[in-house]
């Protein structure tokens, strides 16, 4: 039978064939065949093993460290566009170069619109991410974003924990508005911990913003580094009378003592969405898997649906 109209086809860089076997497993079709092939010296090069003329290309790949996972999503992007693909769509599970979206600072860059600049010089049509570290990126595309909120995954979580002493917590002032959201949505409180950093993945000084004697504390946050935010507030938090104190933590970075820190901490776990695979070993670790959730955002953009359900602004106002 004569195709009518374009297909979805769903590709995986490297970095991210875990999660891409799962969404694309959500999604129906299953992953379409690529070619990652390296000539001796560590140059990438992408190929596409079946047509894609007329096609909605989804390309997964979450542009973590190293820089080849960037640069490999940019040369899929390349050949799907010189393959004659209908539409590009880069899936970026964690968006890499978030955290640079200013200058905050004399005579530095501004990595996030770099990145931006540089899928759409590329040939992307349309970004799906997740949990941008500052949701304003989304303004440095020339192209759509949609920006997928962890709430989506993280609310049935906290709700099958049943805490009778629920209280949210942001491990920095630059999370309130997330907190806020969440606590809005099972109206509980909620505490700021407030710190100050001498330079990057340093603490200077630390302090807690409200009251959680008897709580049960959750600590939100976008993205886990080396994990010395999350422990030391939840160090904080226990000093202050928490009665529990567990952290859920979108992208797990984990880097440096990361899985240490975790181990060694007041935490009772932590939980993390799989955009970013796991490299090492800790008890207090969960992991919850975000394929359906991109699975449902792919099938809305390729049949020109709102994505809104899937954020929590549209929970709260269905509450």
């Amino acid at each position: 039978m004569e195709r009518i109209g374009p297909s979805v086809k769903i590709f995986s860089g490297t970095g991210s064939q875990y999660l891409a076997e799962k969404i694309a497993a959500c999604y129906g079709p299953g992953l379409g065949k690529i070619s990652i092939q390296r000539f001796s010296d560590g140059e990438i090069q992408p190929i596409f093993l079946e047509s894609i003329r007329g096609d909605y290309v989804f390309l997964v790949q979450s542009t973590f460290s190293p820089s080849d996972n960037l640069m490999e999503l940019l040369l899929m992007i390349d050949a799907a566009k010189r393959a004659s693909a209908y539409k590009i769509i880069a899936v970026i599970p964690y968006f890499g170069y978030a955290r640079q979206d200013r200058k905050d600072k004399p005579r530095v860059a501004i990595g996030s619109k770099l990145v931006a600049n540089l899928l759409t010089a590329a040939g992307a049509d349309r970004v799906i991410t997740m949990d941008l570290h500052a949701p304003q990126i989304q303004g440095y595309f020339d192209i759509p974003v949609d920006h997928l909120d962890g709430s989506a995954i993280f609310i049935p979580y906290i709700q099958n924990l049943n805490l009778e002493y629920l209280t949210f917590a942001a491990p920095d002032v630059g999370s309130a508005n997330r907190i806020r959201e969440m606590a809005s949505y099972f109206n509980a409180e909620m505490v700021i911990c407030d710190k100050h950093r001498k330079r990057a993945n340093e603490i200077a000084s630390m302090v807690v913003i409200g009251d959680v004697t008897g709580r049960d504390v959750v600590l939100l946050d976008d993205i886990c580094d080396t994990a010395g935010t999350l422990t030391r507030a939840a160090k904080l938090l226990k000093e202050k009378g928490a009665r529990s104190v567990r952290a859920l933590c979108t992208h797990p970075v984990l880097s440096g003592n990361a899985y240490t820190n975790i181990e060694n901490s007041h935490l009772e776990e932590l939980v993390v969405c799989d955009t970013i695979p796991i490299r090492g070993q800790a008890s207090k670790l969960k992991v919850l898997t975000v394929s359906k959730l991109f699975a449902s955002a792919i099938k809305n953009a390729y049949e020109n649906q709102s994505i809104t359900s899937l954020f929590i602004h549209s929970q709260l106002r269905n509450k």
